[in-house]
């Protein structure tokens, strides 16, 4: 009973604030500041803002000095403070990051990466962090890495793109990505290739349910608690779609998981393997290791889904928003193939060296710098503290670091902020120009900083290069690009293009 009558409650509520956005639109339509409603605080033009989000943030920041707090609804039991300041981000994540844990109500919010790399804190992360970091600085790891993905490039991504440019049809670039990436990192993980980058662009449910989870836990985020949570219960919107999808995760990982088992089981624990696998070193060097569930499959489950994500997603979404960008700059296209043609030297392209494609890391720097895959970060503090820019927070304090509107502040980045210039990351000398992680936090800063860079822009670097090396991309004109609504920085409705091969492209 008192269930249902909080049902009707937050029913209530809901069908009141949509009628109170209503009325604000009509009256308000071109502040950017929003009104702080009596009982509703800011809630209503957030929930409006919805589907730009990232956008919207940033505009608020951008007029009130790169912070600004949100003023909360009686719904919600804390406040929430948003920046852009580098030195609160400093602060944060790096000078005083014991005080700003994961903590309980971020992993309630990522329950399904459960003790995960990303989704713990103390004992548990420093095992995941000390582990992962030994398993990807090995050699034979940065051997097998540039395997799989020249293996893949010439098997998989390839033959596809030679087809569609034979049949002249339209590709959505965002979902070849997405499909590679897929590949690449099940069959580091798992030594297995669920082949979705192919000809007939097969369906594989579990990239597509990752996708679903992105998008959920994204409006968890946007919602009070109290109403996702009530979603989660009767099985509603976003939260049924989570639920299923979980299950999808959950029977391709333990399947993989099982699998990887009866061959690690045959294996003669006294004797060396003759190539280096990771799923083997994943399952000898997590043995024994069970986590907070007690349960060791979870806890390696855990461990995978969290590599899963991370080597699916980040990837596709910065090659991604990096070939939408150079459809809007020619000349740093030309600039990149310059680059390939003088490394190369009439070598074939698999025999390029990646650290000395300078300027295409460079464009891919300012792909991540204007759409950085992870947009926000969101921080609690265990004890009170005062953050640089002088905000005063405590436990009831939701902190977001905002690193998409980071990229867009002329307080960074100068009077140029919103141009796409690969030459902003060339030194004098030519070579690459570091940026310091609290500046361009893309991937993340201090102690848990990505363990994954590099193997990020290696990816990255060879798909890109293989691309503009062979093929001249056209963006489909006309097709509104914008993000999606999810935790990951994706398009919306995918990017849209026609490939012709250089060679066959008029002069």
């Amino acid at each position: 009973m008192a269930f249902l009558l909080n049902l009707i409650f937050v029913s209530t509520l809901l069908i009141f604030i949509y009628f109170l956005t209503v009325l604000y639109v009509s009256l308000n339509k071109n502040n950017i500041i929003p009104t702080n409603w009596p009982i509703f605080g800011m809630l209503p033009k957030t929930l409006m803002n919805s589907h730009r989000i990232y956008d919207y943030i940033t505009e608020i920041l951008a007029c009130s000095g790169g912070t600004f707090q949100f003023k909360s609804s009686v719904l919600q039991k804390t406040s929430r403070f948003c920046t852009a300041n580098p030195l609160d981000v400093h602060h944060i994540l790096s000078k005083n990051f014991s005080n700003y844990p994961r903590g309980n109500a971020f992993r309630e919010i990522f329950d399904i990466l459960g003790d995960g790399f990303s989704n713990t804190d103390g004992d548990i992360w420093q095992f995941h962090h000390n582990t992962i970091m030994s398993l990807f600085k090995s050699p034979s790891f940065h051997t097998l890495l540039e395997e799989t993905i020249w293996n893949k490039v010439e098997k998989g991504l390839m033959p596809v793109l030679e087809y569609v440019s034979k049949q002249e049809v339209e590709i959505d670039l965002q979902d070849i990505f997405q499909r590679f990436a897929f590949d690449t990192i099940c069959l580091l993980l798992f030594d297995s290739d669920p082949k979705s980058m192919s000809r007939d662009f097969p369906c594989i449910p579990c990239e597509k349910a990752l996708s679903e989870i992105e998008e959920a836990i994204l409006h968890r985020y946007i919602l009070p608690p109290r109403f996702w949570k009530i979603q989660n219960v009767l099985g509603m919107g976003h939260e049924k779609k989570l639920s299923n999808a979980w299950e999808t995760v959950d029977e391709f990982i333990y399947k993989c998981l099982a699998e990887k088992r009866k061959e690690f089981s045959k294996l003669n624990s006294g004797t060396e393997e003759e190539e280096f696998r990771l799923s083997t070193a994943f399952l000898r060097s997590y043995k024994g290791q069970s986590g907070s569930s007690g349960d060791q499959n979870k806890f390696l489950r855990d461990t995978l889904l969290n590599l899963l994500v991370a080597g699916r997603d980040t990837n596709s979404s910065t090659l991604s928003w990096l070939f939408y960008l150079l459809s809007k700059n020619p000349m740093v296209v030309n600039k990149i193939f310059e680059e390939l043609q003088t490394q190369l030297k009439g070598k074939d392209l698999h025999a390029i060296e990646l650290n000395k494609l300078v300027y295409l890391h460079g464009a891919l720097c300012e792909s991540l710098r204007l759409f950085p895959p992870v947009p926000f970060q969101i921080k609690t503090p265990s004890e009170p503290d005062v953050l640089p820019s002088g905000q005063r927070v405590d436990h009831n304090t939701s902190i977001i670091l905002s690193f998409y509107s980071m990229g867009r502040m002329k307080s960074i980045w100068g009077e140029d902020c919103m141009e796409f210039k690969p030459e902003r990351w060339i030194s004098v000398g030519g070579g690459i120009n570091h940026q310091p992680s609290y500046k361009f936090p893309a991937f993340n800063a201090g102690p848990r900083t990505c363990l994954g860079k590099h193997m990020s822009f290696t990816q990255m670097k060879i798909v890109a290069a293989t691309i503009i090396y062979h093929y001249h991309v056209d963006i489909v004109e006309g097709q509104h690009v914008f993000p999606s609504d999810s935790i990951i920085l994706k398009m919306k409705n995918g990017l849209r293009a026609r490939l012709t091969k250089r060679s066959e492209v008029k002069a």
